[in-house]
């Protein structure tokens, strides 16, 4: 995360206590980035309490803080809006579901906010802290064209930082298919020709990304049921995802099953976007 100079800190105008912020100022002050507060609410003035916590992150040693409170239509436009405006590479909103039947469930316009942000966003699910925490990156290691290396890698290089800010340790998950007699290539149609391609594969990836036997997690099975499982078995604090799609948050890793893996994950999420994603998001949110 060192090429983030500028972090965008969704605030929530119903709550004081910002988990957002407390995870910006953990980022911030190791990266140095200038952290922009956002309140966005039509209906109440907020600049009383924009200028308090800007003048606390000041007097904790945060140089570089600016404020606003915005409103553009939609809560997610508005985040939009203003990431574009101030040139934030990452943005940081806290998830709090109103139903507590549904505690794990992303609302809609955090949804809307993750399909159409053009950079990184991190979505904050609880209130743990990081330190010597597991970052657990989710990857597809049998698909290996052009776009998912360099997802991969960027995915790889966030759960590594991550790590290293919160002296924890990185885990990576892959999900391989199940055989189907259907499928096209004959690889995919035995159990025992998927493994052995799998594993000649991960020993590839393992070998350009130092990842060790006992931090690689290799499994049969949908990406929308391991990816929690395996987040939930080790107590992750942060899963680490990306997409590759031009539109909406599928194709890296998680295809359409996307919405059960974050909503079913109880750690933060960082997702990510592939270099195509991004330019056609900020073009769409330029248009």
């Amino acid at each position: 995360m060192q090429e983030v100079r500028s972090i965008l800190v969704v605030l929530d105008p119903e709550h004081a206590h910002s988990r957002a912020l407390t995870r910006a100022k953990l980022i911030g002050g190791a990266t140095g980035a200038r952290l922009h507060l956002l309140m966005c609410d039509k209906k109440q003035d907020h600049s009383a309490l924009l200028s308090l916590l800007a003048s606390q992150l000041h007097d904790d040693g945060f140089d570089n803080v600016t404020h606003e409170q915005a409103w553009h239509d939609t809560l997610h436009e508005s985040i939009i809006d203003v990431q574009q405006a101030e040139g934030c590479d990452l943005v940081i909103k806290e998830h709090r579901p109103d139903n507590p039947l549904k505690k794990a469930l992303l609302t809609p316009s955090d949804w809307k906010l993750l399909r159409q942000c053009p950079c990184a966003v991190l979505m904050v699910k609880h209130e743990r802290p990081w330190t010597g925490g597991v970052i657990l990156a989710a990857v597809d290691v049998g698909n290996h064209d052009e776009a998912h290396r360099l997802l991969h890698k960027n995915i790889i290089d966030h759960g590594y930082e991550i790590a290293n800010l919160a002296k924890g340790n990185l885990h990576v998950i892959s999900a391989h298919p199940s055989p189907m007699l259907s499928a096209a290539d004959p690889v995919y149609q035995l159990k025992e020709t998927i493994e052995q391609r799998y594993r000649e594969e991960c020993s590839a990836f393992q070998a350009e990304f130092d990842i060790k036997d006992d931090r690689l997690h290799v499994a049969e099975g949908p990406a929308d049921v391991l990816i929690p499982y395996t987040a939930k078995k080790y107590d992750a604090v942060v899963t680490v995802i990306g997409t590759v799609a031009r539109t909406g948050i599928s194709g890296a890793l998680i295809g359409n099953t996307a919405e059960v893996v974050l909503d079913s994950l109880e750690s933060d999420v960082l997702v990510l976007k592939s270099e195509e994603a991004r330019v056609h998001l900020t073009e769409l949110a330029q248009g």
